[in-house]
């Protein structure tokens, strides 16, 4: 890992500590070759045939559809499907490309300043000349990495929560869009834009092969995290904790709802959320959900662990299955809590730290205390899988 105050490209020679404190969910920043030597690992027709396997979410945005202007369909689609579409004005995207191409998730190592739990995917967008998905603003930070060809990128500063959108389609498009002052650009391969949350936006294609890689982060509303973590707590606290008023005085009046319930219930609230270790525990679980549940597939039968100690002894390795999310929590000197799509392992804090943030794993994990127990689980869940196994991306072909 590059060290906080050491400049990147990739950030436009900032360091990683300058760009947090002065642009994180601050700012915009354009980074002209941020990635100067980039080439697409993914071509067009790729992109195109992963939209025609099933359970991959993608989507087809038509600014003037067959049904209804802004028409969004959903995937899978098929050729006929792309055969009919005009030359100019849709956008294909797909979600979580990264848990599909190896060479795209790669691209994620050099996001390192930012934790790895607050990663969400990368979304690709492939669109023909004039394609766009309209103006519009995301309540997450975004870093948008052009890949191939040309795409124009409009800012509007930050409409907030008052912004018109536009009545009867199918996408939150700004009914009112205007382009700040020296916020526009072309980005070509390699340029990319950061845009915090709140910034709206309007990228609109320049040319044919025009693909945006959208590196976007994981923002849990409060909305999300009040009752995910009441869920949470509910199932600990059981049924014996209960509204209690052994102080209670005569009422004045006796359907009156008095300030002193309200106090009586407002500590019940407070002394059931007011644990940190518990919130912890379930923030950890929380932020490793994998995006799609089904991709981690439990194996089929235990997996010993000596057996498994040999296999990396011979040099096999081990790599996280596509979509795994790890993060970890130290307790204390000695255990550390390893959390790791949507579950929580007990280990050693060094083991956790080297499992969280190594992506291929080899006989030097076995230096680490209970190793093979920890492995042998993850394996288990689908979590860890062999890493010699072939990734390949089915469906691509000529279709765009």
């Amino acid at each position: 890992m590059t060290s906080a105050n050491t400049p990147r490209t990739l950030l436009g020679g900032l360091t990683p500590a300058q760009f947090l404190s002065q642009h994180w969910q601050k700012s915009p920043l354009l980074i002209r070759g941020a990635l100067p030597d980039l080439v697409s690992p993914l071509e067009p027709d790729d992109l195109a045939g992963l939209a025609c396997e099933e359970g991959i979410e993608a989507r087809l945005v038509e600014e003037h559809g067959p049904e209804k202007p802004w028409q969004v369909s959903h995937g899978p689609f098929d050729d006929a499907t792309f055969s009919r579409l005009p030359s100019s004005g849709w956008s294909l995207l797909v979600q979580a490309v990264d848990h599909y191409v190896p060479e795209v998730a790669e691209l994620l190592e050099a996001f390192d300043f930012v934790p790895s739990w607050r990663l969400d995917d990368v979304m690709v967008s492939y669109a023909p000349p004039g394609g766009s998905v309209g103006a519009h603003v995301d309540q997450y930070d975004v870093f948008l990495l052009q890949a191939s060809g040309k795409r124009r990128w409009q800012l509007g500063g930050s409409p907030g929560d008052q912004a018109q959108l536009i009545a009867g389609i199918d996408l939150r498009i700004l009914e009112d869009f205007s382009v700040e002052a020296g916020q526009e650009w072309v980005l070509e391969p390699g340029d990319m834009l950061y845009l915090p949350p709140g910034v709206a936006h309007h990228g609109i294609s320049e040319s044919d092969d025009c693909m945006t890689f959208s590196i976007g982060f994981r923002a849990p509303s409060a909305d999300e995290i009040v009752t995910g973590f009441a869920d949470y707590i509910g199932e600990q606290l059981g049924d014996d904790r209960r509204y209690g008023d052994a102080d209670l005085q005569p009422p004045l009046h006796v359907g009156e709802l008095d300030d002193q319930a309200i106090a009586r219930v407002r500590e019940l609230l407070l002394d059931a959320i007011d644990r940190p270790e518990q919130m912890a525990q379930w923030f950890g679980r929380a932020m490793t959900q994998p995006k799609y549940l089904d991709q981690v597939v439990p194996a089929e039968s235990a997996t010993a662990p000596s057996a498994l100690r040999a296999s990396l002894e011979r040099g096999d390795r081990l790599s996280r299955s596509p979509g795994s999310r790890f993060a970890w929590r130290r307790q204390d000197e000695s255990q550390a809590i390893l959390f790791v799509d949507g579950d929580a392992i007990l280990c050693d804090p060094e083991l956790a730290r080297y499992l969280a943030a190594e992506t291929c794993i080899d006989a030097g994990v076995l230096d680490y205390p209970e190793s093979e127990r920890v492995l042998a689980a993850l394996v288990d869940s689908g979590s860890l899988s062999s890493a010699d196994e072939e990734d390949e991306v089915s469906g691509s072909g000529e279709i765009l």
